[in-house]
């Protein structure tokens, strides 16, 4: 349907706005899913019928994106969450070694830090290491945490130490479906960069086979969630930014990624090359490269790198 079609079937909120798609620039609907939350929250979520992107529409207008995060998401990010994290954390680093095994002189910026836990890891390993957080409270606890590392409250514009980039490493942890101008963002993430950098993305998978099992009650449909991708609506958002290549490494939750520790090698990797395969897992793990250098310097070993085009 056309977007004044569907501007009329759903209701405004206050901090919203309707879209068209952010990939492809086409305005029509397809009218997908209706999640729900325990404690009252409720959107929508549509299908661009060009590229198959999923988004939330209406959207949260960037302007009043803080308003999700001003008080108490901090408390979301401690506890059992924070085990599964450090979980992720290494397992990716593992997925993209070397990039991540020795961070000596290197500049790395995490997008999104949280509470500081990645930012502590990447302490441990010589990082200078930066964070920039839509919410107050977690820079606090996160800056109570850290021994070298900062994090600031505020987008990289507004930092003058992460503004002027050169950065060799940035990280988007669960980030990604969070950001309502991407396009934008992408593009200031490419600039940040420096020659031979690299950006690591983990995010929900909008392929995953889950959320075909599941549609509106997939894990991936969490209240401040806002767009949802694919492997190859990452590749198109990527590509747009003029990144030059990227890789996948797949992600099958966290559940089987702790029990696959008690395999043996061989079917560990038997098992991941079906995953990927088949949807590549209910996350994604995405390494994109800033240039040619980039490919050159990370884009060896088990790794198959994707050429971009803008």
């Amino acid at each position: 349907m056309s977007l004044a079609e569907y501007e009329r079937l759903r209701p405004l909120g206050e901090i919203e706005e309707f879209l068209s798609c952010m990939m492809c620039g086409e305005s029509r609907q397809q009218p997908l899913f209706t999640p729900t939350g325990g404690k009252g929250w409720r959107y929508h979520v549509v299908r661009c019928p060009s590229c198959g992107f999923l988004y939330r529409n209406p959207n949260v207008r960037p302007e009043r994106l803080g308003d999700l995060y001003a008080t108490g998401y901090s408390n979301f990010l401690t506890g059992k969450y924070a085990a599964n994290r450090q979980r992720r954390y290494d397992l990716t680093m593992k997925a993209f070694a070397p990039v991540f095994d020795e961070g000596k002189e290197r500049r790395l910026l995490d997008f999104g830090s949280g509470v500081g836990l990645f930012l502590e890891l990447a302490e441990q390993r010589g990082f200078d290491a930066y964070g920039v957080d839509l919410s107050p409270e977690s820079v606090e606890q996160a800056n109570e945490r850290l021994s070298k590392a900062r994090t600031y409250f505020g987008a990289p514009q507004d930092v003058p130490e992460i503004a002027a980039g050169g950065f060799d490493v940035i990280t988007l942890w669960s980030v990604l479906a969070h950001l309502p101008r991407p396009l934008e963002d992408f593009r200031r993430f490419r600039d940040l960069l420096a020659p031979g950098g690299v950006l690591l993305i983990l995010t929900v998978n909008a392929h995953s086979l889950l959320l075909k099992a599941y549609g509106s009650n997939w894990s991936g449909f969490t209240k401040n969630h806002l767009m949802f991708y694919s492997s190859e609506t990452v590749r198109t958002l990527l590509g747009r930014c003029g990144f030059a290549g990227v890789a996948f490494a797949p992600h099958y939750g966290d559940t089987i990624e702790a029990g696959t520790t008690r395999l043996p090698a061989e079917l560990v990797t038997r098992l991941r090359r079906n995953v990927e395969l088949s949807d590549g897992g209910n996350m994604m793990r995405v390494l994109a490269f800033a240039d040619e250098e980039a490919i050159g310097r990370w884009g060896g070993g088990p790794l198959t790198v994707h050429r971009l085009h803008a």
